[in-house]
């Protein structure tokens, strides 16, 4: 379990920090410095990578807590993406540098190749790649997959942007050498990135479910229709019900697939985390602009960074639709004897 005081700090921070204005101006700008720059003055882009690999230590569990106050906030800084890097280059015994390294997704349309020691190809919706000064992927190249770090300014960048207006950019890439070029090792395939990077989605979509439940609830109760404050009406509290129920779901779910994590795989765990959150995203939406009115969808109003963001995580990584077939999957292989044990959570699920 992550440490509270930790948690309270980066609260506090990013509480200061994410001003409707500077929010407003990372969307314009594709960049949010000041509030980035004190996310790397405590340390928090390193932190779960140990001290050799360029780290500050803790757990990956720490930086997933972490990233639903982020959510909470939606804090437009590249947090995620740092914190997947810096694991990626730890399990193939590299360092990360310093500045900002984000990592590539790995989609079906990148068409990335190794081809004589040189990296060809385009990679496709890479966040905040046009701020990166390195760029962390896996590669495949004869039935064997590869770590490969790249100079982001040895690539043309052509600026995109996924729903909430955060950084999703496509590198073109033109016989462009690999700063590194190591094999990855078990554990560190596109397999495990993409759970890992699942997890980083659920966890900060559980943290701007919780500050929707807090907004929604907040509204309900100050703002005032025939006489009567909105939370006093039926349906009004069936919403904030809804709210409230879809917040705590995730973040029971995240939590408990970031301690699996912790004991083994965890992707089990992960992808019903994920399910529960891209469900979220929708039902949750939903309850809260209807409470809110027409006044939720104008730009000026907090809740519209929230859900758009929502609705922008939960399409990376995977949908709910993908990781419900793995789950599915998985169970089947299973067999019909172990699917209590492994829905109930008790010994001999898996």
């Amino acid at each position: 379990m992550a440490d509270p005081l930790l948690l309270s700090t980066v609260d506090d921070l990013l509480a200061d920090l994410c001003t409707a204005e500077a929010l407003a101006g990372a969307e314009q700008d594709g960049w949010a410095g000041p509030i980035w720059d004190a996310v790397e003055e405590m340390g928090l882009s390193r932190l779960g990578i140990d001290e050799q690999s360029g780290g500050v230590g803790g757990e990956f569990a720490d930086a997933i807590a972490v990233l639903g106050v982020v959510g909470r906030y939606a804090a437009p800084v590249p947090l995620a993406e740092s914190v997947l890097a810096g694991w990626l280059l730890s399990s193939a015994r590299l360092v990360l540098g310093p500045g900002l390294t984000t990592v590539v997704p790995g989609r079906p349309e990148d068409t990335v190749r190794l081809e004589g020691g040189a990296l060809s190809g385009d990679w496709h919706r890479v966040p905040w790649a046009r701020r990166a000064g390195h760029v962390v992927a896996l590669v495949e190249d004869r039935d064997s997959w590869w770590v490969v770090r790249v100079d982001a300014a040895a690539c043309d960048v052509e600026h995109r942007a996924n729903l909430a207006g955060e950084p999703r950019d496509t590198l073109r890439l033109d016989r462009v050498g690999p700063l590194d070029l190591v094999p990855a090792p078990v554990g560190a395939r596109p397999a495990d990135l993409r759970a890992r990077g699942a997890l980083t989605r659920a966890a900060m979509m559980s943290g701007a479910l919780d500050a929707i439940g807090r907004l929604t609830s907040s509204h309900a109760q100050e703002r005032r229709q025939f006489g009567r404050a909105l939370s006093s009406f039926q349906a009004v509290q069936a919403h904030l019900v809804v709210v409230a129920q879809q917040a705590a779901l995730v973040a029971m779910a995240t939590g408990a697939a970031a301690r699996a994590l912790e004991r083994g795989s965890g992707t089990f765990e992960i992808g019903a985390a994920k399910v529960l959150a891209d469900r979220a995203a929708g039902v949750a939406t939903a309850a809260a602009h209807q409470t809110h009115g027409a006044i939720g969808m104008t730009y000026e109003h907090h809740l519209q960074h929230l859900t758009r963001r929502l609705w922008s995580w939960r399409q990376e990584y995977g949908r709910a639709r993908e990781w419900s077939s793995r789950l599915g999957w998985s169970l089947h292989a299973a067999g019909a004897d172990h699917l209590y044990p492994v829905v109930a959570g008790t010994p001999g699920g898996r």
